[in-house]
């Protein structure tokens, strides 16, 4: 009996077999490396791009505005990192043509945050808002130079918007009544924000606070809300003592009521641009201003200093009383004597002029 057809019958199987086994070695052969291979570039990708990017303990801001290049955008971030990091932040920059869509912005560089989490940060345009507190400044160039330094617009951009009649007009004001739409208060805004930007937020925070019930307090006193804020603004300068501020505006509202000029020393300090006088002589007096309240009857032509809130409040709820007059008290306490007559205001006025000569303010 031949068994040669038997084993032609499975000698093909066997030889199969062998070449799956084969063919599995020569795969592990080259599997092996390559798997080896990817995994090193997984590990180069994740040490280049998915480490923290900063080393520092704390969060950073780095503010990059229109002046900015990739380079100089670089040049900002590297004192903030390695350079392993800087070297992943670089090849993402290349492969993503950062340099053609730099975003201006204050972008907040935390720790813990990977690389490529920092790119698209940058890249998107993802920044961190800043807060902005606008402070009681007397005058718009004053204003400018303190605002400038919290944002990316200079100063001189901010004083010739606020003073250029056509850009206060689109706004509904003057360059007169332009700081009562300022609120003196802190708000949340971007570093990049626009002159334009910044003055429609300060719009819609002023249009916020006239609700109803302040614009009835104004109309019952006989004001605009642009009037309050300029009498606030006198008074704001008057004193600075918030419980007597009600007071003062009674009795300034009184004059108003009778035609009878406010005679204000702060206004003749803002007319003639001297905010350090201490003392005001007959000469001051007669300088000649539409903001001179000695020598113009009713209100000037707007606020001498953005009002604060306490100052507008104690307009809207002002005291009512007698009071014609009043005098800083001749203690140097910051608050004042009230009078209803004008001899009794003279004899006030002495001792507060007897106590200026014994102090040898001039």
């Amino acid at each position: 009996m031949h068994f040669s057809h038997l084993f032609r019958n499975f000698a093909p199987k066997f030889l199969t077999q062998d070449n799956r086994k084969m063919k599995i070695k020569k795969a592990k052969y080259y599997l092996i490396p390559a798997a080896l291979c990817l995994a090193g570039i997984v590990g180069i990708g994740y040490y280049y791009f998915c480490t923290s990017f900063s080393e520092m303990q704390e969060t950073k801001y780095v503010y990059i505005d229109t002046d900015d290049t990739v380079d100089s955008v670089f040049a900002k971030l590297e004192p903030l990192t390695s350079e392993s990091a800087m070297c992943g932040l670089r090849t993402l920059a290349r492969h993503y043509d950062y340099g053609s869509h730099i975003r201006t912005g204050r972008y907040a560089i935390e720790p813990g945050r990977n690389t490529l989490d920092v790119f698209r940060t940058l890249r998107n345009g993802q920044q961190t808002p800043i807060m902005l507190t606008i402070p009681e400044c007397r005058t718009m160039e004053q204003l400018a130079g303190r605002l400038a330094p919290k944002l990316m617009i200079d100063s001189t951009t901010i004083a010739e918007a606020l003073t250029d009649q056509a850009f206060c007009q689109n706004l509904g004001y003057d360059t007169c009544t332009i700081s009562c739409i300022f609120l003196p208060d802190t708000y949340e805004v971007y570093w990049n924000t626009s002159i334009a930007r910044l003055m429609e937020r300060m719009a819609r925070e002023h249009d916020n606070y006239w609700n109803g019930e302040r614009l009835q307090k104004a109309k019952a006193a006989g004001l605009t809300p642009n009037e309050v804020c300029t009498l606030a603004s006198i008074i704001d300068e008057e004193t600075a003592n918030n419980a007597e501020k009600p007071m003062v505006a009674g009795m300034y509202l009184n004059r108003l009521h009778i035609g009878m000029p406010l005679q204000a020393d702060p206004t003749v300090k803002f007319a003639m641009k001297d905010f350090g006088l201490r003392r005001i002589y007959n000469a001051h007096l007669a300088y000649d201003s539409p903001y001179n309240t000695y020598r113009n009857a009713g209100l000037p032509p707007g606020p001498i200093k953005i009002a604060s809130i306490k100052g507008i409040d104690a307009v809207l709820n002002y005291e009512h009383h007698n009071y014609l007059y009043m005098c800083a008290k001749e203690d140097f306490s910051g608050t004042h004597n009230f009078a209803v007559n004008y001899q009794e205001h003279l004899r006030n006025a002495d001792r507060y002029a007897k106590a200026l000569n014994e102090r040898g303010i001039k």
